[in-house]
């Protein structure tokens, strides 16, 4: 897809932007597009030596309901994703990471999105004091990781960087 035309931001957003521009697809002709711009972020699933993890319910707007979800943020610019996600895992749950693991990426809805989530496994932790955010409103919740993923096989957590970091980090769990 490098055949680009008529590139215009047609909003300038708090947290992203959004561009539209036409696309040339092959034979079919030129078709107008409409992508959310956004920095990327970070999903840290933060893993106890006992066999638990550390989610957070946040209430989420957009979904009109609090979700279960893995710690995680934006990006700032010039950040890398393993500091950014050290920062998150702080401020919002208190925890300090001696390890790092990095289990890939995802998109998270490319079909409207660029952006990327860096996801990371987080060991060795240490209990601080959370720091969110102030629009924040956030719970910490630790359950044992079987819980976890028996929550995320039955629908109950929908965060798509939650079960994807879930299933993506059991080479992790003991």
């Amino acid at each position: 897809m490098t055949n680009l035309r008529n590139i215009a931001t047609i909003l300038v957003g708090k947290v992203f932007d959004v561009e539209q521009f036409e696309v040339e697809i092959g034979a079919k002709g030129w078709h107008t597009f409409q992508v959310i711009r956004h920095p990327g972020g970070v999903a840290v699933l933060p893993l106890h030596a006992d066999g638990t993890v550390t989610l957070i319910r946040q209430p989420r707007p957009a979904v009109g309901m609090a979700l279960l979800e893995l710690p995680a943020g934006r990006l700032d610019p010039e950040e890398s994703p393993e500091n950014c996600g050290r920062r998150e895992l702080l401020e919002e749950t208190g925890l300090v990471a001696d390890n790092f693991h990095p289990i890939g990426i995802i998109h998270s809805s490319p079909g409207v999105f660029d952006e990327v989530i860096h996801l990371y496994v987080a060991t060795g932790l240490t209990q601080h004091t959370p720091a969110p955010e102030a629009d924040e409103d956030i719970e910490p919740v630790r359950i044992p990781v079987a819980e976890a993923l028996r929550m995320a096989r039955q629908g109950l957590i929908t965060d798509g960087k939650t079960i994807a970091a879930l299933f993506r980090g059991e080479p992790y769990y003991r």
